[in-house]
């Protein structure tokens, strides 16, 4: 067997694993929900169903990737029973890193295309939201920019995986997510500045009954249990091979901790940009609109009413393109990995391969918003269908099958899982809370998978 590649630091993997945690997701559909569900309120019942589901299942999925010393690829192999079935998800598991990265690298590539916008000035001096609509349809209705965007988000993050774990993941990736971080407070800082940050923070900070009352408590609920539980991109392996890098001198419950406090950190703190923003410029924002709309059309109207919008423009999409590529770069290393082990093949070569074949299983996502916009399945456009089945179907079945694999006698079992995740140094995970993971949390994520697709 090959000899396994290791982190260099421990700071290396709780970046990179934070890194593929934190994504597109954290910085404006965060913020989205949240001020449509109550502010504040929303976010206490956010964080508390991050830990009740995100934690246990980051701690079954690092503790499978430790104990197997494998990707996806070959950790239910090393773990299963002899009649074990459990190995066959990761066909589908794979399939899901690629079904990802199909849509995720077209998007990362928008926002690259309006870093570039930014940093020459070509749309700093807009303020209609009407006419930046347009510019972002232009954008996303032109093949060539689509294509051109998202075949550099692929060739980035396909390039820095082939450089190897430590020289290029581990020190690649450590360094954009410190300047993310960075990014994220100054950012923050200036927004404290602005005329409705009062207001802004009151509404994101300070819990209010009456805003819950408006949206609905039920609503509320469910709403942040699907944050929490999609925020983390568990279920897929992508946090399993980050696990199997690491050494056995930390327990696993407080790596997990870690990762999970510096995901909620990216998100929480995208909320201090944005309703201070919204808050003194709301007249930029033009109603019903979410996700990519709200993003180039509405944040860019904020930050063109600012008096430094030209600024705070390029290094906000400069921090959300570090956000996206490091998502690429930690789902393309799972990728990666899998191949590694799989063939006989060096690294350079893998990444070739693969460059290949994203550039070509792109491109009905970038197709999807122009020439092929009026193909649909299900009612769905392309990139839609893709990101449907990674986040509806994908993500829910991988971790329920991980958490019933180490919870389970018939796949890791409980025993040999509490060994593995409570290993070294730090905080453990409690023997009694074995009924709350084999039977509480299983049904919880049929419940969210259920209601995810009706």
């Amino acid at each position: 067997m090959k000899q396994r590649e290791q982190f260099a630091s421990r700071l290396g993997f709780i970046l990179i694993s934070a890194g593929c945690a934190i994504g597109l997701g954290n910085v404006y559909r965060f913020p989205i929900i949240t001020g449509a569900y109550g502010g504040a309120i929303f976010v206490l019942i956010y964080l508390g169903f991050l830990f009740l589901l995100g934690l246990p299942v980051m701690c079954c999925e690092l503790a499978v990737g430790r104990g197997s010393r494998c990707s996806i690829g070959g950790s239910f192999d090393a773990l299963e029973g002899p009649r074990g079935k459990w190995h066959l998800w990761k066909y589908a598991g794979i399939g899901g890193n690629y079904l990802l990265m199909m849509c995720y690298t077209v998007i990362t590539g928008w926002m690259i295309l309006y870093f570039w916008k930014y940093l020459t000035g070509s749309v700093s001096s807009v303020t209609d939201p009407v006419q930046m609509k347009a510019i972002f349809g232009a954008m996303a209705g032109s093949p060539w920019q689509c294509v051109i965007g998202s075949s550099i988000a692929v060739i980035l993050g396909l390039a820095v995986c082939s450089l190897g774990l430590q020289k290029g993941v581990e020190r690649i990736t450590k360094g954009m997510m410190l300047v993310l971080f960075a990014l994220m407070i100054g950012l923050a800082v200036y927004a404290f500045t602005l005329d409705g940050a009062g207001a802004g923070l009151k509404f994101y900070l300070i819990p209010s009954v009456k805003n819950i009352e408006h949206a609905g408590l039920g609503k509320v609920i469910n709403a942040a249990m699907g944050q929490a539980f999609f925020t983390l991109s568990l279920g897929m392996g992508n946090i399993a091979v980050f696990g199997s890098y690491i050494g056995r001198d930390r327990s696993l419950p407080g790596e997990a901790v870690t990762i999970i406090g510096l995901d909620t950190f990216v998100a929480l703190m995208s909320g201090l940009i944005i309703f201070p923003a919204y808050y003194t410029y709301n007249d930029a924002m033009i109603e019903g609109e979410g996700g990519p709309l709200f993003l180039f059309n509405t944040l860019t109207c904020i930050f063109n009413n600012m008096p430094a919008g030209r600024l705070v423009g390029t290094l906000f999409f400069l921090f959300m393109t570090f956000a996206a590529m490091s998502t690429v770069i930690a789902v393309f290393e799972n990728i990666m990995s899998f191949w590694l082990e799989k063939t006989d093949l060096p690294r350079p070569a893998v990444a070739l391969i693969n460059v290949g074949a994203m550039l070509v299983l792109a491109l009905p996502a970038a197709f999807s918003s122009n020439i092929m916009s009026g193909f649909t399945v299900f009612g769905m456009t392309v990139d839609s269908l893709e990101d449907y089945a990674v986040s509806n179907l994908i993500l829910p079945i991988g971790s329920l099958i991980y958490v019933l694999f180490c919870t389970n006698r018939y796949g890791w079992g409980w025993n040999k899982f509490l060994a593995e995740v409570n290993t070294g140094d730090g905080l453990k995970l409690p023997r009694w809370l074995r009924p709350y993971m084999a039977y509480v949390l299983p049904a919880v994520i049929v419940a969210v998978l259920v209601l995810s697709l009706v």
